[in-house]
């Protein structure tokens, strides 16, 4: 697992392939570099990791938290320069996020 790249994260995050092991270490690279780029676009780890299905980030809400920190305090027109929907993807991640404290 140590040996996993960010693309290689991205594509098993995508694939929902080992979530409890793959989301931690994604999370990790994220909190030093929000918009990463995994192989595509600057983003694509960040979108693919706000993206991975509720259930695997409610056994994780701390670091739902972490990763919605992240989110919250990236700039307005960054977000905006992401490609198609994803300021809505992310928007919804952080709302998710946000109601597992509760």
């Amino acid at each position: 697992m140590g040996e996993l790249g960010p693309a290689d994260l991205r594509t098993l995050i995508s694939q929902q392939v080992a979530l409890a092991y793959v989301l931690p270490l994604a999370v990790r690279l994220l909190l030093e570099e929000p918009l990463l780029d995994a192989y595509f676009y600057a983003g694509d780890l960040l979108l693919a990791t706000a993206n991975a299905p509720a259930v695997a980030w409610s056994l994780l809400p701390d670091l739902a938290a972490r990763l919605r920190a992240v989110i919250t305090a990236l700039p307005e027109e960054v977000v905006a320069g992401l490609p198609g929907r994803a300021a809505e993807e992310l928007a919804r991640f952080v709302a998710r996020a946000e109601s597992l404290r509760s």
